[in-house]
């Protein structure tokens, strides 16, 4: 008859441990039903659930003990009965989920809020792993960015709620969450969508060129205006549009030449180029500066307003085409995903106003990026502490994954 038994060990690591272990494990036939270690700082926890001839368990615990004081780790043993074994083995796979914990630096008291809420949801955690790099203290300028991952398992009735619930907590606690289902999709993102202004880049275009032609503050009232819910988008731009009647085209090269980028872009695009994701702008600004950031960074497609431009090269204030605005966006990305043949759980959408809202919801990961509050109260994760490259750890990355050009 077998015995199932638990061995638990603990102590300071060393090169060779684990294989001095398996040896005396290999030598009584012993089949390893499970095995899990942590290493922090040099500090080995490793779990190993066993399956041994009953005949044979007290010689190989024995064994293990004289290696154990040999090696000066601990080692504890405890039975574990067919029934539980079947229990954890039907449990496997399921209710599982993934908490991101990211910001500029993460304190105890912030950890303690967010895992209390796991706790609140009758979720347990299974593991905790640092994406980030370790932070320096003697150099902390160069440490900008820290996050940690829960994997985390449990049955919940609404995760909607509980997104919600961290939601709120990070506005709280200058920090950023996401909480997702922890299944294939999650692993395999490949189609990530982006809004182009105030996301990508730090500015709205459309200001600058009102700028350009002195007509800043009428722009800036129309757009207030829609804001506030008194005009739609499309009626917004189309008054805008015309505002900017007679202003020459080489002013948007100038403008194009000098784009704000925000934090972070150029490590997110490096990385997502490298590892094949596909990537769309899909913009409610203007086709011309999409195309300048798609030949920097080499995205796949383009997606904005395209303005009308007399044969003196002087814009005319009307636009050509279909106008982006949120319903279109959330279409466009539907269609991409088709011609690219990745399912919607698939994609990642990222934007920062209210006609983002309706690809935040569409995409399988939807983050509000340094948004509006009205598009926070409506996301189910954001990024609002640390710039834009934030979106890696969403997707899982480890700082130690990346070359030394996609961590910096």
């Amino acid at each position: 008859m077998d015995e199932l038994i638990l061995i638990r060990i603990t102590g300071e690591d060393r090169p060779g441990l684990t294989a001095s272990i398996m040896h005396i494990l290999s030598l009584y036939d012993v089949s390893i039903q499970d095995i899990g270690q942590a290493d922090i700082h040099s500090t080995l926890s490793l779990g190993i659930l066993i399956k041994v001839a009953e005949e044979n368990s007290g010689r190989v615990m024995k064994e293990l003990l004289f290696k154990a004081s040999e090696l000066g780790i601990n080692i504890k043993f405890y039975p574990v009965t067919m029934d539980e074994y079947e229990n954890w083995v039907n449990r496997q796979g399921k209710n599982r989920y993934i908490l991101t914990l990211l910001g500029r630096k993460l304190s105890a008291q912030q950890i303690e809020a967010v895992t209390q809420v796991i706790s609140d949801n009758g979720l347990n955690i299974d593991s905790i792993r640092r994406l980030s790099g370790r932070a320096s203290i003697a150099n902390p300028e160069n440490s900008t960015r820290s996050c940690i991952e829960f994997s985390v398992r449990g049955i919940i009735e609404d995760k909607s709620a509980v997104q919600h619930q961290l939601m709120e907590l990070c506005g709280k606690m200058d920090m950023d969450c996401s909480f997702q289902t922890d299944n294939m999709y999650r692993r395999m993102r490949r189609l990530i969508c982006f809004d182009m202004d105030s996301t990508l880049i730090q500015t709205e275009v459309i200001d600058e060129l009102a700028r350009r032609n002195g007509v800043y503050e009428q722009v800036a009232a129309i757009t207030e205006s829609a804001m506030r819910g008194e005009i739609d988008f499309k009626e917004s731009f189309t008054q805008r549009c015309k505002l900017l009647k007679g202003l020459d085209v080489s002013v948007m090269q100038e403008i194009a030449e000098n784009l704000p980028f925000t934090e972070g872009v150029d490590r997110l695009m490096y990385v997502l180029k490298k590892y094949g994701y596909k990537i769309a702008i899909l913009s409610g600004g203007f086709t011309f500066f999409g195309e300048y950031i798609q030949k920097k960074y080499g995205i796949d497609y383009v997606y904005a307003n395209e303005l009308e431009i007399d044969e003196t090269g002087h814009l005319t204030g009307n636009y050509v085409g279909e106008i982006v605005d949120g319903k279109r966006k959330a279409e466009l990305l539907r269609l991409i995903s088709q011609v690219e043949k990745v399912d919607l759980a698939q994609t990642i959408a990222v934007g920062d106003g209210a006609n983002d809202l309706p690809m935040l919801s569409l995409a399988g990961l939807g983050v509000a990026f340094h948004a509006k509050p009205r598009v926070v109260a409506n996301a189910k994760q954001a990024i609002s502490t640390i710039g834009l490259d934030g979106v890696l750890y969403f997707l899982g990355f480890k700082d130690s994954y990346l070359d030394e050009k996609g961590r910096q």
